[in-house]
């Protein structure tokens, strides 16, 4: 099976042009992509992740290695980075620039076009990413955490306002939880944080239950025998109230619970309830079993199949930004028929995809529907798939 050349000629808004410089291992690199898929080939360690991980950190949040500031120059550099990518939005040109300079290393500077922009944030109006990498493959193994922060960056594709929220949110209860360590402070300046945890707070399990609904509205990934499909349920105080309660009481009555859990959050030394203690939960539909007792090879299939949902109920939306998909080392265990099946239906959903792998065999299947690349020498020489 090979894609569909006729749907993934290339997507309406792309990277037409990304550029790095003295970013992880790459002194300079400057390299054109045509709108087709992108596909990149290469050893462990010649960058491909690097580079992936560039174009993320055009959008809100620490990119997807959620690295620190200090971990992103180039060893050996001046301390300084910069990336910067040419996005072609049907005719229309706008650059993205995100770095920061040797001498305030701990300080992000973001720009659009020429003018200086407040923060990565303020790109997510015009650009948003999905991706998958390999280490959320362990996603249904691990803590309560990386689930809520795999849903919450799948929600914010959606709805750009759900990062603003988090970061209120996460914020007032920072605060919160500092007064109440300090001996309560004023009670009407702990009143207007907890008012403050409330409206966020709903907001951001109102935007949670949304996705929820479109991720099971959507076709996982129009076909059942490839990716299995998932049945996701989110666990959570305020999204269950919501689910029979309006969104005004709910708020009422978290923030009542707030004010009378002061001292067993003090005492805790955190919040012990709120939409950060969340849970995604993921089954396999067919087989009727969470996905954390599924097999290796279903739970990564399962995964697959969450983004691509994702991304095919975006494809319904009238979303106001374009969606770019970042699937690092996707296809290292999938078997033929089923990395020529994900191939085909990321060349129906038509959004600008940049795909790795360590073997330019791992995308035979696109033939000419896919711009490759082979990593080496910190570089990337465009060749011909075979």
């Amino acid at each position: 099976m090979r894609p569909a050349h006729d749907k993934c000629e290339g997507a309406d808004v792309i990277i037409r042009r990304l550029t790095l410089t003295d970013f992880r291992s790459y002194a300079r690199l400057d390299v054109a992509f045509d709108g087709r898929p992108v596909a990149i080939a290469g050893a462990n360690g010649a960058g491909k992740t690097n580079l992936l991980e560039a174009i993320s950190l055009i959008g809100p949040g620490r990119g997807m290695r959620r690295a620190r500031l200090n971990e992103l120059p180039r060893i050996n550099g001046d301390g300084g980075w910069a990336v910067s990518a040419l996005v072609d939005d049907q005719g229309d040109e706008r650059r993205f620039g995100v770095g920061a300079v040797a001498s305030r290393p701990d300080r992000r500077v973001c720009r659009l076009d020429d003018a200086a922009a407040s923060g990565p944030g303020a790109f997510a109006e015009h650009l948003r990413f999905l991706w998958l990498t390999p280490a959320q493959d362990r996603l249904f193994m691990e803590g309560a955490g990386e689930r809520r922060r795999f849903f919450d960056r799948m929600t914010l594709a959606h709805d750009p306002a759900h990062g603003k929220m988090s970061s209120s949110y996460e914020k007032a209860m920072r605060q919160r939880q500092k007064l109440l360590e300090e001996g309560g402070g004023d009670d009407h300046w702990l009143s207007a944080l907890e008012t403050q945890m409330a409206e966020a707070g709903v907001a951001i399990a109102s935007a949670r239950r949304e996705t929820a609904a479109l991720l099971a509205a959507a076709d996982v990934a129009g076909s059942e025998a490839l990716f299995p499909a998932a049945d996701i349920a989110l666990e959570g105080e305020l999204e269950t109230a919501l689910a029979t309660v309006k969104a005004a009481d709910v708020e009422e009555e978290f923030n009542n619970k707030l004010r009378a859990r002061r001292r067993l959050d003090r005492d805790a030394g955190r919040a012990l309830a709120g939409p950060h203690r969340s849970d995604l939960l993921v089954s396999h539909r067919e087989k009727g079993a969470p996905a954390r007792l599924c097999s290796t090879g279903e739970q990564k299939a399962l995964l697959i199949g969450l983004v691509l949902a994702n991304a095919r109920a975006l494809s319904r939306t009238s979303y106001t930004a374009p969606l770019i998909l970042l699937l690092d080392e996707i296809a290292a265990h999938l078997d033929p028929d089923r990395r020529a099946g994900l191939f085909s239906i990321l060349g129906d959903l038509g959004f600008q995809t940049f795909m790795t792998g360590t073997d330019e065999s791992l995308f035979s299947a696109w033939g000419d529907g896919a711009q490759y690349f082979e990593a080496r020498d910190h570089a990337l020489h465009e060749a011909t798939l075979k």
